[in-house]
């Protein structure tokens, strides 16, 4: 009783707590100051898609070629986009122009960058939701602050230039609902947010089977009819409300050759940080030493310039074999399969959200053509995680770390760099510290200590990785004047991406390892501080 009682004090400050006004206050004025900050090409993307939305008819919008920026998001972010649109057209009609290619006075800027954290609010709405209900309110707030202010949206969305708060908060409003229990409210709420970003098909096996099993079948396996159709109906129905209207005009097959563009390769230009990042740098090095030792590989002629000039493109190996869209899909869903076999047989909570972690995080080491930025499939909610105990929390650690150092090469200028990187070790050790002290277990045995020696060496690392990416452009324009051929500073150019990218998959790759051997050895049953529904 007095632990309701607690909980429901919880529930009726919450919104009121000046901590969180603070935070708010806080990361806002942040942004703002961010507001004339690099931006990449996904700022005139959405630009133009305010456009396609406001100027065309809805028949032409994933047809529109006037720039080459074309729509390839699914229709309810078009919907979205059509919506903010509307007010850009009053505060600057050249916005909205769809000829006004590249547009980047201030009035655009300043009203992108606002809707960003305008629209970013429904992600603190639900943090502060997450923190009622919580075992341990105080924890769950420092993990709640920690994600609105995580270094992932600051460098995507308030530099890059994305709206992943938005869309993250949808996907968090959706755990939420399972969480306390509204399983059909949570099923809605993901397939409204496949509907604006087709990327969450990644969570999507999860989502199946523990919708499936907890909510459209009984304990003893007996079908819930009422359930299922409930669920069945939603879904459809929100499916219909996103696609009806191109469907009636015959446009589905063009709004999935939009969504589904198949002819890009195995790699992006930078690569992501995943397996294929690690099998790519192995084939680099079996091709370095096939040149300068002249042993007898079977080299691939047309994988000697492919992966090392940074473009976007087929990835063709030059001493490896080539790996396919259907090798990824092939190992993605073996993964996928062992980690929902676990969550078939225990439904719980728990269960699903670290089986969500682990699908969003198989896909993003395994799957096809990923980019880097769809790490946040795998920080965000394994954040959520963190304080459950020790395990957790240093797996969190080492993905953290890994996936954010991994995200510092979109920040293409020093000015941003510099405040990327400050930002984050700033963030990071105000989480760090509280946190390792909720969670601190004393070493059980001597390979216990050995790991924690070998875990805390690779993180050090990363200091030294920060000098050398800081450190190279420097010294090879230094060089670069030395030598008149240039030849040395072109054949390294991509040196800082390749070895960024390969160091920082090896944290991705063994956080993956560490946390499905803590999913499938263990009891699925909450004993820390995130909810007390089971």
């Amino acid at each position: 009783m007095q632990l309701d009682a607690d909980t429901s004090s919880v529930s009726r400050t919450t919104w009121l707590d000046p901590s969180a006004w603070d935070i708010l206050i806080l990361s806002t004025v942040i942004k703002v100051l961010l507001f004339p900050a690099y931006r990449s090409t996904d700022f005139e993307v959405h630009r133009n898609w305010l456009a396609i939305t406001h100027s065309l008819p809805i028949s032409q919008w994933y047809y529109d070629t006037t720039s080459e920026w074309t729509l390839d998001y699914p229709p309810f972010f078009a919907y979205f986009e059509s919506i903010l649109s509307i007010p850009a057209s009053f505060v600057d009609p050249k916005i909205v122009d769809l000829n006004n290619l590249n547009y980047d006075s201030w009035s655009v800027i300043l009203y992108q960058r606002t809707t960003v954290i305008v629209t970013e609010l429904v992600l603190g709405a639900v943090l502060l939701k997450f923190i009622r209900g919580a075992v341990d309110p105080p924890t769950q707030r420092i993990i709640s602050a920690s994600l609105f202010l995580h270094p992932g949206f600051l460098i995507i969305d308030h530099i890059h230039f994305q709206y992943n708060g938005f869309m993250f908060g949808i996907l968090l409003w959706s755990i939420l609902m399972a969480r306390n229990g509204s399983k059909l409210a949570s099923g809605i709420l993901f397939a409204v947010l496949l509907n604006f970003k087709h990327i969450y098909m990644y969570l999507a096996p999860a989502y199946f089977v523990y919708l499936l099993r907890s909510f459209c079948l009984s304990p003893s396996g007996r079908i819930e009819i009422k359930n299922f159709l409930a669920l069945a109906n939603a879904v459809i129905a929100v499916f219909i409300a996103s696609l009806a209207p191109f469907a009636l005009m015959g446009q589905i097959q063009q709004l999935l050759s939009r969504l589904f563009p198949f002819t890009r390769g195995l790699n992006h230009a930078y690569w992501a940080p995943n397996a294929w990042a690690l099998v790519t740098a192995v084939d680099r090095v079996l091709l370095k030493y096939a040149k300068s030792t002249g042993t007898d590989f079977h080299i691939n002629l047309a994988g000697v310039a492919s992966t090392s000039r940074g473009l976007v493109g087929d990835t063709v190996f030059a001493v490896l074999p080539n790996v396919k869209p259907l090798h990824t899909f092939t190992i993605t869903l073996a993964l996928q399969s062992i980690i929902l076999i676990k969550l078939w047989f225990h439904p719980t909570y728990k269960s699903f959200l670290t089986a969500l972690t682990l699908c969003g995080y198989s896909s993003y080491l395994f799957g096809w053509h990923v980019h880097e930025k769809a790490v946040l499939l795998i920080l965000i909610p394994l954040s959520l995680l963190a304080a459950e105990r020790h395990a957790y929390f240093r797996t969190f650690v080492i993905a953290t770390v890994a996936g954010i150092f991994s995200l510092f090469p979109l920040l293409f200028t020093p000015a941003e760099s510099n405040i990327g990187v400050l930002y984050s070790i700033l963030w990071f050790a105000l989480l760090y510290l509280p946190l390792s002290k909720r969670v601190y277990e004393f070493p059980k045995s001597l390979s216990y200590v050995i790991l924690d020696v070998l875990e805390k060496t690779y993180l050090g690392g990363f200091v030294f990785l920060q000098i050398f990416v800081a450190a190279f452009p420097v010294v090879a324009s230094w060089n670069s004047r030395r030598d008149e051929s240039h030849n040395s500073e072109n054949s390294m150019e991509f040196l800082p991406l390749m070895v960024t990218s390969v160091y920082c998959a090896v944290g991705m790759v063994w956080g993956f390892m560490r946390l499905i051997f803590i999913y499938l050895h263990e009891d699925t049953t909450y004993q820390g501080q995130l909810s007390t529904i089971q």
